[in-house]
């Protein structure tokens, strides 16, 4: 399994080529899924275990692994199913979402597989709300499914969204409720997160699915006669995203005259020092990790500040 891994610091080149890749793994039964390799950091056979009293269901218990105690999350509870059995033979994805650890409780890792962001698509339409996926896409005729990790993490522990006392000031409001924020997504637990988080800050919001989405609906505005860098306060945008992602969204809006001085703010689970470095080279104006909603509020206030000479 050391093997699998060991590579996965030589492939960053693939991120602002709208590539990435995924690492395949099974629950119980035969379905594929897909987990960004950039969010790992490690894959182990599963660790003896400790039992935390009175935590979720879907944690199954804390580990200690290189030093630190890490929680493992089941993954088929987490989506609806039976718990995984017999943890001796089952593997452990160790991750990184939103600057914190955790491990992944599957039944076994196939495989990376190096893909274009063009071939992940947005879950069928008819699914519902209450599936467990952010993206699909086919490999070999059988369908991938990409776990929203996000909605996960929110469900298990979370985060809480109020922002605190003194970031918004009365005047920032006032000037607030004349901003446009352009928000892009494709988890809907980070989209409702970011939206309640602009709202109470006061601007207003329009929030969309993905990046291809989110340049359309900029060239329409600029199609129209409008100004993208004028009308908008600022685009806050995710980098793991199907049809484009947030480092190739970057790029395009930076290459058309008539939007490229629009203020744009990457907001990731993705975090490290690599990500920032790809947030210069694309051209992108700030970095931040998910969820922290002062860091967010004050980022947004900020750009009110500045736009209005402040």
């Amino acid at each position: 399994m050391a093997g699998l891994m060991d590579s996965v610091n030589q492939r960053t080149q693939l991120v602002g080529q709208n590539r990435l890749e995924l690492l395949l793994f099974r629950l119980e039964g035969p379905q594929l899924y897909g987990i960004n390799v950039f969010k790992v950091k490690e894959v182990l056979q599963c660790p003896n275990l400790t039992i935390m009293p009175k935590s979720s269901p879907v944690v199954r218990g804390v580990a200690n692994i290189r030093g630190g105690t890490i929680p493992i999350l089941d993954l088929s509870i987490a989506t609806g199913s039976a718990a995984l059995e017999n943890l001796k033979t089952s593997f452990v994805i160790i991750t990184e979402y939103n600057t914190k650890v955790q491990g992944f409780l599957v039944r076994s890792v196939e495989r990376i597989v190096n893909m274009n962001w063009e071939e992940i698509h947005p879950p069928p339409k008819g699914t519902g709300r209450d599936h467990y996926l952010t993206a699909v896409t086919r490999l070999d005729q059988q369908l991938v499914e990409i776990i929203d990790v996000e909605k996960i993490l929110a469900e298990v522990a979370p985060t809480s969204e109020v922002i605190s006392a003194g970031v918004i000031d009365d005047q920032v409001q006032s000037q607030a409720v004349t901003k446009h924020v352009l928000i892009v997504d494709d988890s809907s637990v980070a989209r409702k997160q970011v939206s309640r988080c602009l709202q109470t800050v006061g601007v207003e919001v329009t929030a969309l699915n993905d990046g291809r989405e989110a340049l359309n609906y900029l060239k329409k505005m600029a199609d129209e006669g409008h100004n993208p860098d004028k009308e908008l306060l600022m685009l806050i945008s995710d980098i793991e995203m199907p049809e484009m992602d947030g480092y190739t969204l970057t790029t395009e809006i930076r290459s058309d005259p008539r939007m490229q001085k629009l203020h744009i703010l990457l907001h990731t689970s993705l975090s490290g020092v690599f990500n920032q470095a790809m947030v210069k080279k694309v051209g992108a104006d700030d970095f931040l990790a998910k969820f922290k909603p002062d860091d967010l509020a004050a980022r947004v206030v900020d750009r009110i500040r500045v736009s209005d000479g402040g």
